[in-house]
């Protein structure tokens, strides 16, 4: 949602670019596709016709790929806004647990926010992607299940390295996961620096991988060198092969639970 053509002219903004990054990743070898949609002056957008072009688009030719919006209201607040993209029923949508500090910013997210959100979703058979940053929103969301606002299948996105939030020590990551059912998917994201390591941690640990541009947008430490979507990606696999692992595909995943039908 951050960066731009002026800050990296890798990250895709314009609804051809998004289906085009999306497909040749795809080719790479992914799970999930995260997607962001922008307006024509690069700002997010939440507008259902953007969104409808964008996942329209990506189906044509991988009817398969599990597809993931965003609702996250950093941008776009009102419930109005940010749960339009839910209407298309996508496979799964992003629903982030609790309001939070970056460094600059301060997304809120207030508790009738969520449950419409997590409610909106239930309605329409998508399954949300439950993003946490802290153990307290890990616990907000074990709360949400156990009222039923939630339903499975769950899928847990732990964000490590945010300035308010789990860092990416060992000690902490362990708190996070281990505090979750062991029969729930959870997938680990390391902002900033710390994103190669902690793909290593996952990938080593079992856990699913998030990478792209959203979380970093160096391809090494010393911020030499702009990364791409498809050079994370790549070392991605290069990973998964020294750890003699195999990622899960698309297809094998939405068969899990989290396919909804019918598409757009």
């Amino acid at each position: 949602m951050v960066p731009t053509k002026a800050i990296t002219e890798h990250v895709p903004v314009q609804i051809n670019e998004i289906i085009e990054q999306t497909h040749e990743a795809n080719e790479i070898g992914i799970t999930i596709a995260h997607l962001h949609a922008r307006n024509l002056d690069e700002t997010p957008a939440y507008s259902i016709k953007v969104y409808q072009k964008i996942f329209k688009g990506i189906r044509k030719h991988y009817p398969g790929l599990v597809l993931c919006g965003t609702t996250s209201g950093r941008t776009h607040p009102k419930f109005e806004h940010r749960s339009q993209v839910i209407e298309l029923q996508p496979d799964m949508c992003s629903l982030t647990l609790s309001s939070l500090n970056f460094y600059s910013q301060a997304p809120v997210n207030n508790p009738n926010i969520i449950q419409q959100l997590a409610l909106k979703m239930k309605e329409y058979g998508v399954v949300p992607k439950l993003e946490c940053f802290d153990l307290g929103i890990i616990n907000y969301g074990k709360y949400l299940i156990s009222k039923g606002i939630i339903v499975g299948p769950f899928y847990w996105n732990i964000l490590l390295n945010n300035i308010a939030g789990i860092q990416s020590n060992l000690s902490q990551i362990g708190a996070a996961v281990d505090s979750l059912p062991s029969k729930q998917y959870v997938s680990l994201a390391g902002l900033g620096k710390d994103q190669l390591k902690i793909n290593t941690i996952a990938i080593a640990s079992n856990l699913g991988v998030r990478i792209g541009l959203e979380d970093n947008i160096w391809y090494n430490e010393a911020r030499t060198k702009q990364a791409t979507n498809f050079d994370l990606l790549k070392r991605i696999h290069l990973l998964l092969d020294i750890f003699e692992k195999k990622y899960m595909p698309s297809k094998e995943f939405g068969q899990l639970g989290f396919y909804n039908r019918p598409k757009v």
